[in-house]
């Protein structure tokens, strides 16, 4: 069965919630539901510019701009501002039939020629789109009665997937083209559940329920998310009862206070890796395969996240399109011990670099860093370990920058290979720090192959090719700790998307 978006309101129901100062309250009196978030909102514009390809603050677009096609909190896709999608027999042309009787927040008309000039728009390099040589393929945008319709100038088999994924957001074309992107800045308007009423920068936004929202009006009129970036801060707003629902808090806290709160941990699209750039000692297939062979990933998630996260040998998890259980890397100190040796490396010669990391965007990100350069260091492995921001992490990655290793965070809500393997490990792609033509020579046939079993059997070779000669080190998949006051029931979306319209209230 397919849901709709007012299917997904009413997935789940709600009780007791804490009110100010902690006290016990009926989830009924919350008039403002409060949430602490993890990261600020740098700009409003969900389709250009580096924000609008950040997997952390997706949550805060989806509440405020539709999608064209729907993501299910299972990661399925159902009809969103588009009913129905597709291509012709000969697949030169795509063809999306679109939702009537939707309005913009200004009350205005959602229409067909919204999405035409949506998708025109990201198509063209002058309008900053991060992910213009996606939206690029398609071209000659046009409306037929309530369809809209676009010629293929270059196949690719996900293009519907990008549409429920980074930058796949529906503007108002006739607001837009008035006011101007400042404009739309200082006032954002879409179609989604919640209408922004205020937003002070570095601060907090708060949110208006849409009352003529076409999926169905959400629980809460009022919704502030609070930008706290610092974990230990979360805690204390959620502890106190200043917010009624928190995310990604140290997993220790998470097990204490769950006792008293509700909580719920599941695993989300994220990864843990450590990218390799091809650089220095990461040149030598023995350094590469002894620095992955001495990572103990079930012991380092056991310890530093109290058992939350699943150890993983590819850039595919478990729910992934492409993901292949027979691939395994596997903890093995003794064997990277020889091949050090065969490298001339020892404990007493260790080979030596540096390692980048953030510290407190992911929980227990440094901690776990700390823990594989202990490992390292066992075995003839001595690396240096340098703090940076994670804006800093995506600079010096887009300008392929990186250090010899670099630990990061990995999202693909959509589970396919070529959002996963295929962005990371592409040479010419600038998410991707390793050049290999080895690499390259097997990706490139992928992009277009219109046979899916073949195309998901490439990407499978392509992972065991990347495990096998240790082109990237994927540590774990993500559990996402959230917090609520009891009586709130939140849904978790497994794309890690915190969704205020699937709160609901008793």
């Amino acid at each position: 069965m397919k849901l709709n978006r007012r299917a997904l309101l009413q997935l789940s129901a709600a009780g007791v919630s804490l009110a100010a100062f902690g006290l016990p309250a009926r989830a009924q009196a919350i008039d403002e539901l409060v949430i602490a978030y993890n990261v600020n909102l740098p700009a409003w514009d969900p389709t250009t510019g580096p924000s609008a390809v950040n997997p952390t603050i997706q949550g805060l677009y989806q509440a405020v701009f539709d999608q064209y096609i729907l993501q299910q909190p299972d990661l399925k896709p159902a009809p969103g501002l588009l009913t129905e999608w597709g291509w012709n027999d000969d697949r030169t042309q795509v063809w999306m039939t679109v939702r009537e009787g939707v309005t913009w927040h200004d009350g205005s008309p959602f229409t067909a020629e919204d999405v035409a000039w949506s998708l025109a728009r990201v198509a063209d390099p002058a309008t900053g789109s991060p992910i213009q040589f996606v939206w690029g393929t398609l071209q000659n945008h046009r409306v037929e009665g309530n369809k809209v319709i676009a010629d293929v100038k270059q196949f690719d088999p996900t293009i519907f997937k990008w549409m429920y994924f980074l930058t796949g957001y529906v503007l108002p074309k006739a607001y837009f083209e008035k006011v101007g992107a400042e404009g739309f800045e200082a006032a954002p308007i879409g179609t989604g559940p919640y209408m922004v009423e205020k937003f002070e920068r570095n601060a907090f936004v708060r949110l208006k329920a849409n009352a003529n929202y076409w999926g169905g009006k959400p629980d809460f009129d009022t919704v502030t998310i609070k930008f706290v970036t610092d974990a230990a801060a979360r805690v204390a707003e959620i502890e106190s009862g200043n917010a009624h629902v928190t995310l990604e808090i140290p997993y220790e806290e998470y097990d204490r206070l769950k006792a008293t709160l509700t909580g719920t941990a599941a695993p989300v699209s994220d990864i843990g890796m450590i990218f390799l750039n091809d650089i220095e000692v990461m040149t030598d297939p023995n350094v590469r395969k002894a620095a992955a062979y001495v990572i103990d990933k079930q012991t380092i998630i056991d310890r530093l996240l109290s058992g939350y996260g699943v150890p993983i040998d590819t850039l595919e998890t478990p729910q992934y399109d492409a993901y292949d259980a027979g691939i395994k890397v596997g903890y093995n100190p003794e064997k990277a011990v020889e091949l050090l040796a065969a490298s001339g490396y020892s404990v007493d010669n260790p080979v030596k670099f540096k390692i980048q990391t953030t510290k407190g965007f992911k929980p227990k990100d440094y901690e776990m860093v700390q823990a594989i350069v202990g490992l390292w260091r066992k075995v003839g492995i001595e690396a240096e370990i340098e703090v940076y921001e994670i804006a800093k992490h995506y600079e010096l990655r887009a300008a392929d920058q990186l250090a010899p290793a670099a630990f990061y965070n990995w999202g693909n809500s959509v589970g396919d290979p070529t959002t996963s393997t295929g962005f990371a490990m592409y040479g010419p792609s600038p998410h991707s720090v390793w050049d290999g033509q080895d690499v390259i020579d097997m990706i490139n046939p992928l992009w277009g192959e219109p046979d899916e079993a073949k195309r998901i059997d490439g990407w499978k070779k392509v992972d065991a090719h990347i495990a096998e000669n240790a082109l990237v080190i994927p540590l774990l998949q993500y559990v996402q700790p959230i917090l609520s006051a009891p009586g709130v029931v939140v849904t978790p979306h497994a794309s890690g998307a915190l969704l205020p319209q699937l709160m609901k209230r008793a």
